[in-house]
């Protein structure tokens, strides 16, 4: 069903309450985006914190890691992936659209 002008539902607002909304709409694409640039690639994320964005299992992650899949750093028995490395190894696994 195709909407028209007929037959979609119209909601009359005050113009101060659109502009509040408005307002506060801008706000919040200014935060995230700032959000966004604080948090750059800078960031080093914890291994298994990783592996649950990846959504893989732990001896999978393991087998990553043995095979130099995705870079990652270690200090004593803490292990590190750079939030580029993940970002890259995102890029480079992307299956292109047919479009």
């Amino acid at each position: 069903m195709q909407a028209t002008a007929m037959n979609v539902p119209m909601v009359l607002v005050p113009q101060i309450f659109l502009d509040e909304i408005m307002e506060k709409i801008e706000s919040l694409q200014s935060f995230l985006s700032k959000k966004l640039e604080g948090n750059s690639d800078l960031e080093w994320i914890e291994s298994d914190r990783a592996r649950k964005i990846f959504g893989v299992c732990k001896k999978t992650w393991q087998t990553y890691r043995d095979r130099r899949v995705i870079s990652f750093s270690q200090f004593g028995r803490k292990i590190y992936i750079h939030k580029n490395d993940l970002n890259n190894f995102m890029e480079e696994h992307k299956v292109k659209s047919r479009r």
